[in-house]
């Protein structure tokens, strides 16, 4: 039995995109590395752990950095490190095979399976990313609340600060939530490739960094660079279901 580890660094948006290619590498026996929050929606590995846990951050920077459950493995396809020679001279006898981080290989449609869940006459809205720069600005977020023709509903991560918004840590279960809705409406960030993946109607606003790159994958998805308030309602109420 091959037995194959994938080490997957990156933030969450990055993972996201690189789910496709991940899932091609799959082995007799796949482990996946890749960072806490991420790690609950990797659903084809055998095994998935935060990297945080694994010690691999320390081999090539202390000399007592253990090499032992690396050595376990047939094949070793490493995103980490790519950059970092210290770790590379550490690992230069065992199976690995670096790859660049970035940019992101988009081999195909990111899929997060999620329960068939009812459905919703509401919409998402995510008026936050891991840039201000990307941050479409918080007043068109909430005009654009009070001029959809359905109901809407904020959602916001455990750090930004935002009244009466849904905050949901885990993100595959932030995923379950998210799918539930006609639409949901959010900058170029993590959350909102997680909603293309989960498979809901997205409109993604994009301020600051390339479409052509960096747009959420998807079946249903509208990108709009530099909108208005009223562009963004169009396309909600052209794209939802």
């Amino acid at each position: 039995m091959h037995r194959r580890l994938l080490i997957r660094p990156g933030a969450i948006g990055d993972c996201i995109l690189a789910l496709p290619e991940l899932e091609a590498a799959r082995a007799d026996y796949t482990e996946v590395w890749a960072p806490r929050a991420v790690v609950p929606l990797i659903q084809f590995a055998d095994r998935t752990r935060a990297i945080a846990d694994t010690g691999l951050d320390s081999i090539g920077v202390r000399d007592d950095a253990s090499l032992r459950e690396l050595e376990s493995f047939d094949s070793i396809y490493s995103w980490y490190g790519f950059n970092f020679q210290p770790f590379r001279d550490a690992v230069r006898n065992l199976p690995f095979t670096f790859f660049p981080a970035l940019p992101v290989n988009v081999a195909g449609t990111p899929r997060i399976r999620v329960p068939d869940l009812p459905k919703e006459n509401l919409a998402i809205l995510h008026p936050f990313s891991g840039s201000a720069k990307k941050n479409w600005p918080l007043e068109n977020f909430r005009d654009l609340a009070s001029r959809l023709s359905i109901p809407a509903k904020f959602c916001a991560g455990p750090e930004d600060r935002f009244e009466h918004a849904a905050r949901i840590e885990n993100l595959f279960d932030l995923a379950c939530f998210i799918s539930t809705a006609s639409v949901y409406i959010g900058n170029d960030s993590g959350i909102t490739h997680l909603a293309a993946a989960a498979g809901t109607p997205v409109v993604a606003i994009f301020l600051a960094t390339d479409p052509r790159i960096w747009r959420p994958r998807g079946d249903r998805v509208i990108v709009l660079e530099h909108p208005t308030v009223g562009q963004v309602v169009a396309a909600a109420n052209a794209i939802r279901r």
